[in-house]
């Protein structure tokens, strides 16, 4: 996608860029936490204090600060490489254990015996957060730390597409491992996204992408932020401190801010619908914006998706993440698209698939443009539905289409196919391709089923060889005659002869 400040993207346009969020690896680097939350009922007030007195009821640890980063890189579709130190302590395993459950998370963590695992403890009551405690240090690494640390860094570059520095001022990105790393990675010519803390954002200078919030870019500029002008005032004068090629400012309800060297400031306003919990908001949109940029999108475009996926992480409580499905789904129009779990991505789509197999369903898969839905098409699709017990629809893009049937094709884009597919009872799955076949699909997903119309030969269908090998089958279906997408298109375009 390509787009001037006139004419940015639509959320369709958006939604075909997140399909590709698989081929994005991402390289986090920064301060490693432990998010604890300790939740219950606080009925009523110590006799010792007036504090309330906390019954916990339930409890659940999740990887924070460059954890969190790592873990949002991974629902988002892409996969982590995440560097940082731990504590040789039961906070450190915790996170260690949580990053290698999520799976696609390369861990490259040192050990340094001694240094406490920063930990953050919060107690909540309903909705309000009665207290956090912080377990931590903010000393510098020593020595030896340090160059363990750069060593396995190094060691991942020639793998990563993009690298995240995620600075919560524990110490990791003390002064010197900072300097060094930002020279490796110069050297070595990889994009950079700082999500800074310090107030002196000259430390940062060489990154490509620096994300401070409103808060961070006022203390370091001496600017408020919180009107247009303002901001990109403020981000300008960020911009010369780093030398980088953008400023991508924070400014929570009033949106984004995106000020670009030589150009115009674009100004994005949220998308969130409703706050939730502003914890770890800002992980999920460096997250956004970095595998965005790592699967081609522009930084534009990459500043759009990580502002709606923001929007959908503040409306979660605590540290959360964001899938890629959801994002999809949000970007799917607001209508029923996005409200409509049938609509899936490939990455979700499979765990899906994995599920149903482990239930001992049989899963069929069906494949087309469906450009206009009729009465044939929900005929195959009720006969392809017969043959299984659960029916995956795999759905052209609009680049597909055209690609397969000209410049005028599709009569309906893909969301408003996707809507109509997923609103039909036979279908139980919609996943959208962007290959001319499916092949890609259909050797993700592994289907029990593939069916074709009858107008094909077995050993015409695409992947049919495929499934047959797994033990599969091919089902052919009679297809009803006079009706076709085709067709209907040429009557309706056909000169009037009355």
């Amino acid at each position: 996608m390509t787009h001037d400040a006139a004419t940015p993207p639509n959320d369709r346009e958006l939604a075909a860029a997140v399909r590709h969020f698989g081929r994005a690896r991402v390289l986090i680097v920064g301060d490693v936490i432990l998010d604890r939350y300790r939740i219950g009922d606080a009925h009523r007030l110590s006799p010792e204090a007036p504090i309330p007195v906390l019954r916990p009821t339930r409890s659940h640890d999740t990887p924070g600060g460059a954890a969190n980063v790592a873990m949002n890189v991974v629902s988002l579709g892409g996969q982590a490489i995440l560097a940082g130190v731990i504590g040789d302590d039961d906070a450190g395993a915790a996170v260690a254990r949580l990053v290698s459950e999520k799976g696609r998370i390369e861990t490259a963590l040192i050990v340094a015996p001694g240094r406490p695992t920063s930990a953050k403890t919060r107690y909540i009551a309903g909705a309000q957060q009665l207290l956090r405690v912080d377990e931590e240090t903010t000393a510098a690494l020593d020595a030896v730390t340090a160059n363990a640390l750069l060593t396995r860094v190094e060691r991942a570059l020639p793998e990563t597409d993009v690298v995240i520095l995620s600075d919560y001022a524990k110490g990791v990105l003390c002064d010197a491992v900072l300097t060094r790393l930002l020279a490796m990675l110069a050297a070595h010519g990889k994009p950079v996204i700082a999500d800074p803390k310090r107030p002196d954002f000259s430390a940062y200078r060489g990154v490509t992408v620096l994300t401070p919030n409103e808060l961070e870019v006022r203390a370091a500029t001496h600017i408020d932020a919180r009107f247009d002008a303002e901001a990109d005032r403020a981000g300008r004068a960020a911009l010369d401190a780093t030398g980088g090629d953008a400023v991508l400012v924070t400014r929570s309800a009033r949106g984004l801010t995106l000020v670009c060297r030589g150009e115009p400031a674009r100004h994005f306003p949220t998308r969130a619908r409703e706050v939730a919990d502003v914890s770890g908001a800002g992980d999920t949109l460096v997250a956004a914006l970095a595998v965005a940029l790592a699967a081609g999108a522009s930084l534009p475009e990459a500043a759009m998706l990580a502002n709606v996926t923001a929007g959908i992480s503040v409306g979660k409580p605590g540290t959360a993440t964001v899938a890629q499905t959801e994002l999809l789904n949000e970007l799917h129009s607001g209508g029923l698209a996005s409200t409509d779990r049938k609509v899936r991505a490939l990455a979700d789509a499979k765990h899906q698939v994995e599920a149903w197999h482990a239930q001992g369903l049989r899963v069929g898969l069906a494949n087309g443009c469906f450009d206009l839905i009729h009465p044939g098409h929900v005929y195959l699709l009720a006969r392809a539905r017969a043959g299984c017990d659960r029916l995956i629809v795999a759905l052209n893009t609009d680049a597909s289409v055209r690609r397969l049937k000209g410049p005028t094709r599709p009569v309906q884009n893909e969301d408003a196919r996707a809507i109509v597919m997923a609103s039909l009872s036979p279908v139980d799955m919609v996943v959208l391709f962007d290959e001319e076949t499916p092949l890609e699909l259909i050797r993700a997903l592994r289907p029990d089923v593939l069916i074709k119309g009858a107008d094909y030969t077995i050993d015409q269908v695409v992947g049919g060889d495929l499934v047959q090998g797994w033990g599969g089958q091919v089902l052919l279906v009679d297809l009803r005659e006079g009706h076709s997408t085709s067709g209907t298109i040429r009557r309706m375009t056909a000169p009037d002869k009355a």
